[in-house]
């Protein structure tokens, strides 16, 4: 498996190849089954969740909406925050609906908001977005989170437990602890691929907005990298590399390739509340104080 500096040695290959690593759907050519499956189980949720809110707004924009998929009529549950992926220029919160179901089963809210997407915004304006939705949450329910997310949402995952909430007038412990799947933490690969015609980032500012760089508040405490073992060498190198980085600055990290899943199939188990992967979502969810 090659490291990043290895990709940068390969010259004129290098652009081919993080294109083919980074193209999640050319690697699972049956994506669009998943996709509309996806589509069809989170509708059947919603249109079955008696407790559900939807669409309520925390910013200004049509996209800058949350769900929240309570665990009981008395909306008393802890929340965990999930935040949909699709590198941050497409897909929306109400294709993923339903992996808030192993969660509420537990005893767990769900709270998934929207975003802006490139090339509309860039993608320091959707890491503030997700600071305004978990503000937004605070204000209205007084409630520490913890922060779960899939590819680009498990970018921004990070991206809020990396943030200092004392210094925006929040607790300085709102986000202190993530759950990643299958997410990016160093975005200097993405400059050279086609899908930054839409994210525009360029070498300085794709440093800027990736988390395996930032200095960590001290309220930060642990994020889990899971990702599929099936997926490109250098997804797993991000989840491994963010493992490696963070652990070394003192938070509880954990690194965790699971067997037999793609990059899409990974966030399946969500849906069950007997899978690890919703097992693990609930400790770290049910671990903040």
């Amino acid at each position: 498996m090659l490291g990043r500096e290895q990709w940068e040695a390969r010259g004129a290959v290098n652009a081919v190849d993080l294109e083919a690593e980074y193209n999640n759907r050319a690697r699972v050519p049956e994506h669009p089954a998943i996709f509309e499956r996806w589509q069809r189980d989170a509708a059947a949720f919603r249109a079955g969740h008696a407790k559900a809110e939807l669409d309520l707004s925390y910013g200004g924009s049509e996209r800058t909406k949350v769900d929240i998929f309570w665990s009981s009529p008395a909306r008393e549950a802890r929340i965990a925050l999930f935040i949909h992926g699709g590198y941050w220029r497409a897909l929306d919160k109400s294709l993923f609906s339903h992996l808030a179901a192993g969660a509420n089963a537990r005893g767990i809210a769900v709270a998934m908001p929207g975003y802006d997407l490139c090339p509309a915004v860039t993608l320091a304006v959707i890491i503030e977005e997700m600071r305004e939705a978990a503000g937004w949450l605070w204000r209205r329910h007084h409630r520490r989170l913890m922060a779960a997310g899939h590819s680009a949402g498990g970018h921004l995952a990070a991206c809020l437990v990396a943030t200092d909430w004392a210094a925006r007038d929040l607790p300085a412990d709102l986000v202190t602890t993530g759950l990643s799947i299958s997410g990016l933490f160093d975005l200097a690969p993405l400059v050279g691929i086609s899908a930054n015609e839409e994210m525009k980032l360029d070498a300085a500012e794709a440093r800027r907005v990736s988390p395996l760089y930032w200095e960590l508040p001290p309220s930060a405490r642990a994020l889990d990298a899971w990702v599929g073992g099936d997926e490109s060498g250098e997804f797993l190198r991000a989840s491994r590399s963010i493992s490696q980085a963070w652990g070394g600055k003192g938070i509880a990290t954990r690194y965790v390739p699971v067997a037999g899943a793609n990059h899409f199939t990974v966030i399946d188990p969500l849906a069950d509340a007997q899978s690890a992967l919703t097992g693990r979502l609930v400790e770290l969810t049910r671990a903040i104080a």
